[in-house]
């Protein structure tokens, strides 16, 4: 895989740079090999150091250590989604199973920063499903029925209402709940990297070229050397498919967000000084907004089909150029040239929105594909795989496996395709919310 670094996210330009990053350069053995450290292969690594104190543990990556999708993501550690794939949750026991899987995950991003104590700007503020038309109120009284059923803490809310909270005229109704918290995703995978205990290696800037079982040794060429390793894990999520993990049943779409510059206090006080909060859309292709406890604002509203590994300047400006339109429909006395950068990532999808943490092999595990759920389930499914693959199991094991299995898919064109289309359709009926 030709990954680039290219240094445009805001999230990790707000981390000091790291120095002493190792690249693999020659032939090596171990018991174990966690290929990808975003949450999922860290959290993998920091697993296993704790079980194997005496054993040899590798971590690849073919970029700089978190700073893939776990960095460029928005933020959000979600305990509910509303759109969270391509099929709505039609069943409520299937739609619980989900949200038991987002509270463990919860749960195990709060073990971390208690144990290491950790500053991720974390705040339980909860979150906002927002629409600007009206006419989304019965999508959201019907996923207030759910919420209901289930336990969740959550209120409707109108224009009026959602002004004073947000600072925009923008939104006339939204579904709020509780239980979501808004954190810095650089800062808390920093922490990770951090804190990898010292039997774990990590090797970045290390494309994985090819990789073959040969009796019960797992074989992978990299471009200037090669690891023998008796257990491997893929952590690699938007990249899985391109490994040839459960590549029918996952595939990537490239998401590209902007962040501007903090607000002066003058432009802060025009917005009625809100506290910081999240919005995530009613319709799939509709833009994810937050403010930032430091007054910056991002914006994620386009999701396509794309090369996943590099993305020109030139393209992502034209991304960009919506994210300023965005921002300005909401927010119009704010000026033209507020946005400080823009950048692109990876997520990973699966058919039915389910995850993938199977074991493929005796000795090859795979975990990955959130559909946008990353930062906790990531952190949950990375520790769990890594107990699974150490032949002991756990409650949280049982829970995650209880979920609906992913759904196979057609092969390419068909697939490409067909999400081709679907985003068409999604982004002509969110047109008015981005």
């Amino acid at each position: 895989m030709d990954v680039v670094n290219d240094n445009s996210c805001s999230w990790v330009k707000d981390l000091n740079p790291r120095t002493n990053i190792k690249i693999l350069s020659n032939d090596i053995n171990c018991e174990w090999l966690v290929v990808g450290a975003g949450y999922t292969g860290l959290s993998v690594a920091r697993k296993l150091g704790q079980l194997h104190p005496n054993q040899k543990i590798l971590l690849v990556d073919a970029q700089l250590a978190g700073e893939g999708a776990s960095s460029r993501n928005s933020g959000y550690l979600v305990d509910t989604t509303l759109n969270d794939g391509f099929t709505s949750n039609k069943g409520l026991e299937n739609y619980k199973k989900k949200a038991d899987i987002y509270k463990l995950g919860i749960e195990a991003v709060k073990k971390f920063i208690k144990e290491h104590q950790v500053d991720c700007d974390w705040n339980e503020c909860g979150k906002y499903f927002a629409s600007s038309k009206q006419e989304d109120k019965k999508i959201l009284e019907n996923f207030s029925d759910t919420l209901s059923k289930l336990g969740f803490e959550h209120n409707l809310l109108s224009n009026k209402e959602l002004k004073k909270r947000l600072g925009t005229n923008f939104y006339n109704i939204a579904l709020y709940t509780k239980g979501g918290i808004l954190l810095h995703p650089g800062k808390l995978v920093r922490a990770m990297i951090d804190t990898l205990p010292e039997n774990v290696n990590l090797y970045e800037n290390s494309s994985l070229l090819d990789w073959n079982k040969k009796n019960d040794v797992v074989i992978c060429n990299f471009k200037n050397g090669s690891i023998k390793t008796k257990k491997i894990i893929f952590a690699t999520n938007g990249f899985l498919k391109s490994l040839g993990i459960k590549s029918n049943y996952n595939f990537p779409i490239t998401l590209t967000a902007s962040m501007t510059r903090p607000l002066s206090d003058e432009e802060f006080k025009s917005l009625g000084e809100p506290k910081e909060w999240g919005v995530l859309p009613v319709r799939p292709m509709g833009a994810t907004i937050r403010m930032t406890n430091d007054k910056r604002f991002l914006i994620r509203n386009t999701a396509e089909v794309y090369n996943p590994y590099k993305m020109t300047k030139s393209e992502l400006n034209k991304r960009s150029l919506k994210h300023k339109i965005g921002i300005k429909k909401r927010f119009p006395q704010l000026p033209d040239d507020i946005v400080q950068s823009s950048w692109s990532g990876i997520v990973s999808r699966t058919r039915n929105s389910s995850q993938i943490f199977e074991k493929i092999d005796e000795n090859i595990f795979a975990a990955g594909c959130y559909n946008g759920s990353g930062i906790g389930v990531g952190t949950l499914f990375g520790e769990q795989i890594a107990i699974k693959a150490s032949n002991e199991n756990t409650n949280e094991i049982e829970t995650i496996e209880a979920r609906n299995k992913p759904t196979w898919l057609p092969p390419d064109p068909i697939l490409s395709l067909g999400v081709r289309t679907r985003l068409i359709y999604e982004r002509f009926r969110a047109k008015s919310e981005i």
